[in-house]
């Protein structure tokens, strides 16, 4: 029997026992599960600012978890070994099993290490959503904090449904053009839609990495920042220099002049703006 997920508007129909696109989630016998469910692929107690929140809680550190799949294909992806890869990573890497209230447990013992909560990232978390949700339930009840660190790419219901639980968010805006999202194999209006909603429940900053000939113009940080300024002139925003990655480790980096440049102009319109990685 086919299924269709709902979580991402790609929309996936799936077989049964056929993975989705995003390789994470699977049609089981009429209906679409998240596949990877407590696989945890990485795990580490990092610091609040790596995620980047800079306005989040400074100082503190945060246990971050992440799985494998993801529902874009950004070509210069930096977590490409995990979020490039499906249920076949489980064979080589080693994988940490883990229940809701197992995370939640191990979130409370790390605080004594100036833990504050649990950050879902790495890998693109919502796609597995099921166990994004009951872990932050679990997380709130111990009294932490949850954070996303997405692109944004979900569907509106389920992202509904999920805020009251999340803390904070960081929410990579990749570039302002649906023709750049188009080489992503995503849709930059459904981001947008995410930004929005989440900055009206919880905290949210923006990352976006500029990358030379693709979304480095002036004129697009013109528009990306007022844009983000109508929403709130106090939402953080990070821009950060490209490096070689993945299927573009063809490409230079991006000139340190431009990402200073590209923060003069958002620095026009928003009052945090953050560089990164310069």
């Amino acid at each position: 029997m086919k299924a269709k997920c709902l979580i991402c508007p790609r929309g996936c129909v799936l077989e049964n026992g056929q993975a989705g696109f995003c390789r994470a989630r699977e049609n089981r016998e009429g209906k679409v599960i998240c596949a990877s469910y407590g696989k945890l692929i990485s795990a580490a107690l990092d610091p609040i600012e790596k995620k980047p929140l800079s306005r989040f809680m400074p100082g503190g550190k945060i246990l971050s978890v992440g799985s494998y799949g993801c529902n874009l294909r950004c070509p210069f992806c930096q977590n490409h070994r995990i979020s490039m890869s499906g249920s076949e990573i489980l064979t080589a890497i080693t994988a940490m099993d883990a229940s809701p209230e197992e995370l939640a447990q191990k979130a409370s013992e790390l605080a004594d290490s100036g833990n504050i909560g649990v950050a879902y990232t790495y890998n693109e978390p919502l796609i597995g959503y099921e166990f994004v949700y009951d872990c932050s339930l679990e997380i709130r009840k111990s009294g932490l904090k949850n954070v996303l660190v997405t692109n944004g790419y979900i569907c509106e219901e389920p992202l509904k449904k999920l805020l009251p639980y999340i803390d904070a968010m960081n929410i990579d805006l990749k570039g302002f053009s649906e023709s750049f999202y188009k080489k992503l194999d995503g849709d930059l209006e459904t981001v947008k839609r995410t930004i929005a909603a989440a900055s009206e429940q919880c905290h949210v900053e923006v990352a976006t990495l500029i990358i030379p000939g693709e979304n480095d113009s002036a004129a697009e940080m013109e528009q990306l920042s007022s844009w983000l300024s109508s929403l709130s002139p106090n939402i953080p925003l990070h821009i950060s220099r490209f490096f070689p990655q993945y299927k573009w480790n063809h490409l230079s980096p991006t000139p340190a002049d431009t990402i200073y440049s590209l923060v003069d102009i958002a620095a026009k319109k928003l009052r945090y703006v953050y560089t990164g990685n310069i």
